[in-house]
């Protein structure tokens, strides 16, 4: 199923975000101000996705997105990537047949190439065993760039139409890296920082922003809660008048 892009057509509005993306931000600063090594935050913070799935679950989100690993986190310290990279590996042996059992449908999007063989097969495996799961969607952003995205999604799309010139946003959005999800309604980051760091750039264009000091470690389903709350006193117009949602909610 491809979803309507919110600048083509005006999208449901539910009271429950249909769907959370979440920049997973502090795990090193969280680390440090316990002065801890950085990896022990990362650790915490594979911690806190399993408890943010299961929060997702109880209260009826049906699509999930986290951005674990930048195209620009390449950059980090090789010993600090090193360690994402087996912590990845960890989180994969460790929780895909959980989620499984809990009906949970994980994806992982981003440009795989890059990683080691191994981990791009338990990345297909994992897929491959879940696709079938209903209850939650999961995509895990790695080694993802919005604008990445854009251009990979370019490069299918004037692949699938050669010789046209002039395309439309449906045409492209059928090539994005999450087609299979709609649009985000609500866009979480932690750690304090406000940017969304050339996170679904696309995809974000309507999307509630929440942006919260607490550091990723310590996000909680209480966290959740209070970007839920936010989210549901915003009037979401896609470009309309308030008067005119009025109208339709007198």
């Amino acid at each position: 199923m491809i979803f309507k892009s919110s600048t083509t057509a005006v999208p449901e509005v539910p009271r429950v975000p249909r769907h959370v993306a979440i920049i997973m931000d502090g795990n090193g600063r969280w680390a440090t101000r316990r002065f801890l090594p950085r990896v022990a935050g990362h650790v915490k913070g594979v911690e806190a996705v399993r408890g943010c799935v299961e929060a997702c679950v109880e209260r009826g989100i049906e699509y999930l997105t986290l951005f674990a690993f930048s195209s620009e986190n390449w950059r980090r310290p090789e010993a600090e990537v090193s360690l994402l990279m087996r912590l990845f590996v960890t989180a994969l042996e460790r929780e895909v047949s959980k989620m499984h059992a809990n009906n949970i449908r994980l994806k992982v999007v981003g440009d795989l190439s890059r990683f080691e063989q191994k981990l791009q097969d338990m990345i297909a495996n994992a897929e491959r065993k879940t696709a079938g799961n209903t209850a939650l969607t999961v995509t895990v952003c790695a080694n993802y760039g919005g604008r990445w995205d854009i251009m990979q999604a370019t490069s299918k799309m004037m692949a699938a139409h050669p010789g046209l010139l002039e395309f439309t946003e449906e045409q492209m959005a059928e090539h994005l890296a999450m087609a299979y999800a709609p649009e985000p309604d609500l866009l979480i980051r932690t750690g304090g920082e406000e940017r969304i760091s050339n996170f679904l750039l696309w995809q974000a264009a309507y999307s509630e922003l929440y942006f919260t000091d607490t550091f990723w470690p310590d996000f909680s389903g209480e966290s959740l809660d209070a970007a839920i709350a936010s989210y549901q006193s915003r009037e979401r117009r896609f470009g309309r008048t308030g008067d005119q949602l009025g109208e339709k909610n007198p």
